[in-house]
């Protein structure tokens, strides 16, 4: 139930500033790890690929990131984010630590940081299955 209140109040509120997780995940990994390809993008975020191009598509449109041609395999493209998409994650950033102070609330800040640590142990233990 945690959970389910937890993804509404984000969809909630991503869709108040007209974004989406998908959008926030793309941009949030291109700041991570720098430029990549669509296939790169969706083996780091989960996104399927057909999905990832909608989502690229979208962000460009908005001005949030710009495809190019890979110089190593221009086959491919690279994504990379403009600085309205550094500005736009800065705002999504500070908006999704609002709606995280709202879900968890209840809890004491050694209680945040331990589930915290338990939520990272389970995303390492089952993101190292999906590479298997």
């Amino acid at each position: 139930m945690a959970a389910i209140h937890s993804d509404r109040r984000v969809n909630e509120e991503l869709a108040c500033v007209d974004a989406r997780k998908w959008q926030y995940a793309v941009l949030a990994t291109l700041e991570e790890f720098g430029p990549a390809s669509q296939a790169e993008l969706s083996a780091r975020t989960g996104i399927c690929r057909s999905d990832m191009v909608s989502v690229v598509s979208e962000l460009a449109d908005q001005g949030l990131v710009e495809r190019a041609p890979d110089p190593a395999d221009r086959r491919r493209n690279v994504v990379t984010p403009t600085r309205s998409g550094r500005r736009q994650l800065l705002k999504l950033d500070k908006l999704l630590a609002r709606v995280e102070d709202e879900v968890l609330a209840q809890l004491t800040p050694t209680q945040r940081e331990q589930l915290t640590r338990l939520l990272v142990t389970l995303v390492d233990h089952h993101g190292r299955q999906g590479e298997v």
